[in-house]
């Protein structure tokens, strides 16, 4: 991608209120939770046109210390074409800049992986909807929304990245 956008870290809640007023389908990670967010700008114009929030794992199977999760990647309509394959590939390289071995995200069904394919991810896995997140909350009695997100079948992608580098 020719240099039209450049990366800069932000906060998360300035990540979820990009999320909140973007995404198409999803809402800001709760409680404003992640590890680190990054945003990318457009170097002509200096407007923010995307962001990506990298967290611990949702899963306890990934829960091992070394593997990050991109929660949210969000874009404007108007980004540059690429910027979504940018910020996924630079999530990459900082978790490995931190010690991280793999990085993974989900995506829809319906979404064709493209800008992760064009960042070197793998599809690994298809995860079938359920409604465990739900269930929790009736068992430990800390409410949680039953968003129709829930319900729709996902693919998880994964990037493993390698030895680190000192």
């Amino acid at each position: 991608m020719a240099k039209v956008v450049f990366v800069k870290p932000i906060t998360i809640k300035k990540a979820n209120e990009f999320v909140s007023e973007h995404h198409r389908h999803h809402r800001p990670t709760s409680r404003n939770s992640g590890r680190w967010a990054i945003a990318a700008f457009h170097v002509v114009t200096g407007e923010m046109v995307g962001v990506a929030i990298v967290g611990n794992p949702v899963s306890a199977t990934y829960m091992d210390g070394v593997t990050a999760e991109i929660t949210r990647l969000c874009v404007h309509e108007n980004a540059p074409k690429g910027t979504c394959s940018f910020l996924v590939s630079r999530c990459g390289s900082i978790w490995k800049m931190m010690g991280g071995e793999k990085i993974i995200t989900y995506t829809l069904t319906s979404e064709t992986g493209a800008s992760l394919r064009g960042a070197g991810w793998q599809l690994v896995g298809t995860v079938q909807p359920h409604n465990r997140w739900v269930d929790k909350g009736k068992r430990d009695g800390i409410p949680r929304d039953d968003l129709d997100i829930y319900k729709l079948k996902k693919f998880r992608w994964e990037r493993c990245l390698g030895e680190v580098l000192v």
